[in-house]
């Protein structure tokens, strides 16, 4: 790698770093916030294929993310060659994801799980960004799995990212069949005016 593409991994690299420092601390204070209650939530109930499949997959494309942060040729063996204005637009698209994140984060309040699991208090929101899609936090989740893949250039973050999004269709039905059996018509009206991950087209 010449002088000049290393300049430019370091300041991707740099990006990538401030904006994972941002929402960090906003993560895990949303995070401790929901935990509040001292609920236990059954995680099983996203069932043995769920959990032997995305979340490693997830933690993996974390791992990989955190790995090119503290020093990116520990992933020099799945980077690939792309254009200084892709690698931007990636940057754009971070901050997209973290302006949807913390927007969803605070209309979700203390409803947050990290489970398909409703909390005994749960309420059923539809402000902020939930008035245009059922599952914001996994558009943010979308946008920023890209975006990480295009600021590293790195194609096992790409792979490993889109299997996620792959996944996600089928924990959100498990997901939506208890918000279903939870709110029942409410619910099932809010679902036929409202697109699960795009906004619906007005009829």
């Amino acid at each position: 790698m010449n002088a000049e593409a290393l300049n430019s991994d370091h300041t991707f690299r740099i990006v990538l770093i401030i904006g994972w420092m941002a929402l960090f601390p906003v993560m895990v204070y949303f995070r401790v916030r929901s935990m509040a209650t001292r609920e236990k939530l059954d995680r099983r109930q996203e069932g043995l294929f769920m959990l032997l499949t995305l979340r490693p997959i997830g933690l993996a494309t974390i791992a990989g993310t955190v790995a090119y942060m503290v020093n990116p040729t520990f992933m020099s063996w799945s980077s690939v060659t792309l254009p200084d204005w892709l690698r931007w637009i990636g940057a754009a698209m971070g901050v997209a994801a973290g302006a949807l994140l913390i927007w969803t984060l605070r209309n979700l309040g203390k409803n947050l799980t990290d489970t398909v699991v409703t909390r005994k208090e749960h309420t059923l929101v539809t402000t902020g960004p939930y008035r245009w899609v059922r599952h914001p936090f996994y558009d943010s989740v979308a946008l920023a799995l890209l975006a990480n893949s295009l600021l590293a250039a790195n194609w096992f973050l790409f792979l490993t990212g889109s299997l996620v999004l792959m996944l996600l269709p089928l924990r959100t039905r498990r997901e939506e069949a208890n918000l279903l059996a939870r709110f029942g018509d409410s619910y099932r009206v809010y679902m036929e005016r409202t697109g699960r991950f795009l906004p619906r087209q007005p009829k």
